[in-house]
């Protein structure tokens, strides 16, 4: 390891590979809060957050385990379940007060037709305003869950219609 009085250790977040410093502050420069994606191999977290000095701020929240109490019987990380954590945490977001928003999706890889970009097209039916790119969400049909089940369509009219009411 190096050493000196000119050594500088980088951040912890940085070293751990969690951070990338540069990109969060090209996000931060928008001044609009971050609609921050987050995906595990079995759940999916969506969650508004508004930076400040003292910390950033989370103003709405979403997880995809959440969808049960709603009527979902699904798995919680396909891309019908983001489509409706995104969907969730759009309108909770709005019932906030937020708007706008700029999309965050950390160290993940941004490809087309991801579970990523199905949260995003969830927030934007939703009402909340983000720019994307055109072509990256996935195909209506993978939304939907024809590609799971046929019932799937069934259970996301249910779950959305629940939503409405809450």
């Amino acid at each position: 390891m190096a050493e000196g009085p000119r050594y500088r250790v980088n951040f912890r977040r940085r070293r751990e590979g969690k951070t990338n410093y540069r990109q969060r502050q090209r996000l931060l420069r928008a001044r609009k809060p971050r609609a921050v994606v987050r995906l595990s191999l079995r759940n999916t977290t969506v969650q508004f957050i508004d930076f400040n000095f003292e910390g950033d701020r989370v103003l709405a929240h979403a997880n995809s385990s959440e969808l049960s109490k709603l009527g979902w019987s699904g798995a919680t990380s396909n891309i019908p379940a983001t489509y409706l954590t995104g969907y969730l945490a759009g309108k909770r977001a709005l019932a906030n007060g937020v708007e706008e928003a700029v999309l965050d999706i950390g160290q993940r890889i941004p490809a087309k037709g991801s579970n990523v970009f199905a949260a995003l097209k969830g927030m934007l039916d939703a009402g909340v305003n983000i720019p994307f790119g055109e072509g990256v969400f996935p195909s209506e049909e993978r939304i939907s869950g024809k590609h799971i089940d046929e019932d799937i369509e069934k259970m996301i009219k249910e779950v959305m219609s629940r939503m409405e009411v809450d």
